[in-house]
């Protein structure tokens, strides 16, 4: 077994960059679809005219379906997750899954090229996304469960990689939009942009296991349910323990209870066989991990917040704060949704992850925490009474930009904040054996919180 003095060291912190690029590769497909609803509504809802007249306009609802079909993906997957890490290998969930998602990135692009007929556009780019995703999703659950493989810290990494995934996507929608190129050059480059970017990522990943410092992990996880094991087995039949120099007859005197006619002598302590036993199962009782129901009872208000928090969430974004317009036509009208809606959100709610290595409030135990979590759904009235066009019923009450860039940056400033305490808090609500499973049901509650959202953001829209 390698001494701590053994560990490697991660040179020019190697593995650090390729797990921010691999958690900035997992949600590509989501933000770059996001990020690109302009281009999408500009293709499908196409006014109809008839001998010069309009006749009717066809409404898709392409945000609310790409948002539902985004996330459903990662609810199914993260409920069979069992099933993928059981019977499929790592190497190709994570390899496999990249090459699909640049297969659908390959033909995103293509299809910008290829004049459709609107119903069949919406149908494939549906398909796309619902495929892109669940790939997305299958890749990300692989990758946690990767990155938990090593220190802390890394786990920072990665999701501070995953927080920029957006942020990048946005930038790349503003290049596009400012290059001096016709609308579906423009929409052809920007989708070429996430074929490089999941190309870095899968070289990335399988540079990986060459490293050294990533090997030393990989290699100790595998190791590390087989050493207890060994332990206790050497305890139990040779009955020697290494602390207090248990004694034991070949013959099984421990097995046998310290029947009469045997000895077992504890060096130093006087430890009877019997005494040494309660010892071994107290060990293994503390070993033994939770069920998923004992782990919930000590997690569910943090598995509440989360789904709570991406509830309000995806409920208002994208659905409805993309169709909020601005005030001044002109050139500030093709860049105002990629700057106050999507550039503004992915910077807050990086902000707002970033927060919680500093300051950590609410701590856990507090009700507080939860208060602040239930108190975000106030976002949800503020974004609807933006100038959000087209509406039927809400009136206008925050006609600025302004007005809906500050409210965006408190709605995704707190998003990132309360999601990250959240996660971070429930691990350390139970034993660490247990951490793994507390992770696990964290993600899954995350996955739910997404698809409610996402299914309520047909009501709110409509609401409007």
């Amino acid at each position: 077994m390698k001494g701590r003095t053994d560990v490697p060291r991660d040179r020019g912190w190697l593995v650090g960059v390729i797990f921010f690029i691999l958690g900035l590769g997992t949600l590509l497909p989501w933000n770059f679809f996001m990020t690109a609803s302009m281009y999408f509504n500009s293709r499908l809802n196409k006014t109809e005219r008839s001998n010069g007249t309009v006749v009717s306009h066809k409404e898709y609802y392409f945000n609310n379906w790409m948002t539902l079909l985004s996330q459903l993906p990662l609810l199914l997957c993260t409920l069979l997750n069992s099933f993928f890490y059981q019977r499929i290998s790592e190497m190709v969930r994570i390899a496999g899954s990249l090459v699909f998602i640049f297969i659908l990135f390959i033909l995103t692009a293509i299809l910008v090229k290829i004049p459709m007929e609107e119903d069949r556009f919406f149908s494939v780019t549906m398909a796309t996304i619902w495929f892109i995703n669940s790939f997305g999703a299958v890749l990300q659950g692989s990758l946690f469960g990767l990155v938990g493989l090593l220190p802390q810290k890394y786990s920072a990494v990665f999701m501070s990689g995953q927080g920029l995934a957006g942020t990048f996507a946005a930038i790349a929608m503003l290049v596009s939009i400012a290059s001096d190129t016709d609308p579906e050059t423009a929409a052809l480059g920007y989708f070429i942009t996430p074929c490089v970017g999941t190309l870095i990522t899968l070289l990335s990943y399988l540079l990986l296991p060459r490293l050294e410092f990533a090997q030393f992990y990989l290699d100790k996880s595998r190791s590390y349910e087989v050493e207890p094991a060994d332990e206790l087995l050497k305890v139990t039949e040779s009955g020697t323990a290494e602390n207090g120099k248990l004694y034991g007859h070949a013959n099984g005197s421990l097995a046998n209870g310290g029947a009469s006619g045997e000895e077992v002598e504890l060096k130093g302590a006087g430890v009877s066989p019997k005494q040494a036993f309660l010892t071994l199962e107290q060990a293994e009782v503390r070993d033994r991990k939770s069920t998923i129901m004992e782990v919930f009872k000590k997690i569910w208000v943090m598995a509440f917040c989360v789904v709570f928090v991406f509830t309000v969430t995806l409920a208002v974004f994208p659905a409805v704060t993309v169709d909020v317009k601005t005030i001044y036509p002109g050139k500030w009208e093709p860049y105002f949704i990629s700057v106050c809606c999507f550039l503004i959100f992915n910077v807050c709610d990086w902000i707002g992850r970033t927060v919680t290595t500093l300051v950590q409030w609410p701590p856990k135990e507090s009700c507080l925490f939860p208060g602040l979590v239930v108190s975000r759904v106030v976002f949800v009235p503020l974004l609807m009474f933006c100038n959000v066009q087209s509406r039927s019923y809400l009136p206008v009450l925050f006609s600025h930009d302004a007005a809906f860039a500050f409210i965006m940056m408190l709605f995704s400033l707190s998003n990132g904040y309360c999601v990250c305490l959240s996660m971070s808090y429930a691990p350390q609500l139970v034993a660490p054996k247990d951490a793994e499973t507390a992770g696990a049901l964290m993600t899954f509650f995350l996955a739910l919180g997404l698809s409610i959202g996402a299914a309520l953001s047909f009501l709110l829209r409509l609401l409007v």
